[in-house]
């Protein structure tokens, strides 16, 4: 039996509702906590294309009616298995059964407001799962740990619960004015106050997670830090500040089953770290055909996937496009946004025929065969939480050119042309000519310093990007804030290599005594795994709280 148990909710979740990264945490973290003994599960909306998709794989738990002020609505409750992971979904045709997943800001909040209700109604006997841990994610959950609070462990329910509320990106709040919150929530004037949910005049959904959860954590270290100056805050770094000592940063992982280079169905030739040169030219080739190109394999090839935002760069990007052409690089931009850059990027690419491509679309496959084509991956980013794109790239031997900010000066080390190391290459500031230089000084590494080039390439393919770390912490998390311990990970003993000390044999030959060999032809003596000793022992025990105290070490 799993001690620990987790329920994350979430207003999307891949491969169920995406939109951007937090659906790939949500839908990958708890598949890696799983794996640990910790049984973890997820809720999110029943939107209108996952009842279509999976109509035949849904089963149906049961109904309720959800207050919402003075109406009362239905919700139904509908489960998924997934890769040894239990998906809930809450149903209601008036504020979900719509293809896109964000409607209108103002009504969002009114979804979401249900889906906070609904989630707390649910849980527990209703769905057989009474967790230890309720992990939201972002505004769309950010009053849940004060809903909580306010109407339930007042009156004796979930007394046991602890919050964990994770800041994917803080620009988005969830805001919206005081009385009409009031009532579809139903809260007491005593939550009201500028202390707790009150900002501007206004209620915030995010300052109401960061004050009432146990713990704040943001995707990646720098981030967490980041946050609480002016720059970065988004009006809540005084917030951020005075809770300092809950907020942490823990890297976001990569799906490695849909991300791995060396078995992806939707690229040219699969390649590994040591037949990459092979499979990146044959799928550089590729896309240059496809995209009507210069097939040049000289050429670096610098590609950029992302929405197309401020907060990408793509206002740095634009200032040097025409130079960064003119020194003989090919650039392809893949995603939409903003009009104005989906129309300055068009423009660019048709006065540059076959040197530039803009495609204002978003394609998977073409996605992953941009990563495995490209040489150089482009993330000028004006702010950065985590980031996924530049991880994929690296392992499929793209070598990012980053900002340090983020989640990107956490996982891109800047080749360093006297000691050698580096996976990648970044610049500090929000400057157009320094992200330039640092982008063609990567070309030159490129064109004439193959070697350099390769070792920087194999540098980020040999990366650990998975979950597996990044799940750790977490568990570690869960235990601190829970006070229940982790379950024991099972090691297999290691064979003991020979030659072995005396007390080490001494140990063997009292565990197993050797038989004795034929005169004649003497058998090899097989290694044993030894006993761990007293002192090995009580340094295991040692060891058995480190990821609390690591977890602990995270807070500021």
């Amino acid at each position: 039996m799993k001690d620990i148990k987790v329920l994350f909710a979430s207003s999307e979740v891949s491969p169920f509702a995406k939109v951007g990264g937090l659906a790939d945490v949500v839908g990958a973290l708890p598949v890696e906590l799983n794996k640990d003994d910790i049984d973890a599960r997820v809720i999110l909306p029943l939107y209108r294309k996952i009842k279509i998709k999976y109509q035949d794989e849904l089963q149906f738990l049961g109904w309720k009616m959800v207050h919402m002020g003075w109406r009362s609505l239905y919700a139904g409750l509908f489960q998924i298995e997934k890769n040894g992971t239990i998906f809930y979904f809450v149903d209601n045709e008036y504020y979900f059964n719509f293809d896109q997943l964000y409607v209108e800001y103002v009504f969002d909040i009114e979804r979401y407001c249900f889906f906070q209700r609904a989630v707390l109604d649910f849980m527990g006997d209703f769905m057989n799962f009474e967790p230890n841990v309720l992990h939201c994610n972002d505004w769309q959950t950010g009053m849940m740990p004060m809903l909580l609070d306010a109407h339930f462990k007042k009156h004796g329910y979930h007394t046991n619960v602890q919050t964990v509320f994770t800041i994917h990106n803080l620009k988005y709040q969830g805001v919206h004015s005081i009385d009409v919150v009031r009532e579809m929530l139903d809260l007491p004037d005593e939550y009201l106050r500028d202390e707790f949910c009150i900002k501007d005049r206004a209620i915030n959904f995010m300052k109401a997670g960061i004050v009432y959860s146990n713990s704040v954590t943001t995707v990646s270290p720098t981030y967490a830090y980041e946050i609480m100056t002016d720059y970065y805050g988004e009006g809540l770094n005084y917030t951020l500040q005075r809770y300092a000592f809950k907020v942490s940063g823990i890297l976001n992982g990569i799906n490695d089953l849909e991300y791995n280079p060396e078995t992806d169905e939707k690229i040219p030739m699969k390649y590994n770290i040591k037949t990459y040169k092979k499979g990146k030219a044959a799928c550089k080739k590729s896309l240059q055909e496809q995209l009507s190109l210069e097939v040049n394999p000289g050429a670096p090839l610098c590609v950029m996937i992302s929405r197309l935002v401020d907060q990408k760069g793509l206002d740095l990007l634009l200032y040097v496009l025409d130079e960064m052409l003119y020194d003989g690089m090919q650039i392809v931009i893949l995603g939409t946004g903003d009009p104005y850059y989906e129309r300055a990027l068009a423009d660019t690419a048709a006065r540059n025929p076959g040197k530039m491509c803009a495609c204002i679309d978003f394609d998977s496959g073409l996605a992953h065969t941009m990563y495995a084509a490209a040489d150089i991956f482009l993330m000028p980013s004006l702010f950065e939480p985590c980031g996924l794109s530049q991880l994929v790239s690296m392992a499929y031997g793209t070598v990012p050119v980053v900002r340090e900010t983020g989640g990107l000066k956490d996982t891109v080390i800047p080749y360093n042309e006297f000691t050698g190391e580096g996976n990648g290459f970044s610049f500090a500031n929000i400057n157009a000519h320094e992200f330039l230089f640092v982008t063609k000084y990567a070309c030159d590494l490129y064109r004439n310093h193959k070697d350099v080039w390769d070792k920087i390439v194999k540098a980020g393919m040999k990366g650990d990007y998975s979950w597996k770390k990044s799940a750790g912490e977490y568990a570690g998390l869960y235990s601190l804030i829970t006070g229940i311990p982790l379950p024991e990970k099972k090691e297999t003993p290691k064979p003991v290599e020979a030659p072995l000390s005396a007390e080490g044999d001494a140990e063997v030959k009292k565990e197993a005594p050797a038989k004795k060999a034929p005169a004649k032809k003497p058998a090899a003596k097989k290694p044993t795994a030894k006993k761990p000793t007293a002192k090995k022992a009580a340094s295991k025990k040692a060891a058995a709280p480190a990821k609390t105290e690591k977890a602990e070490d995270k807070k500021d």
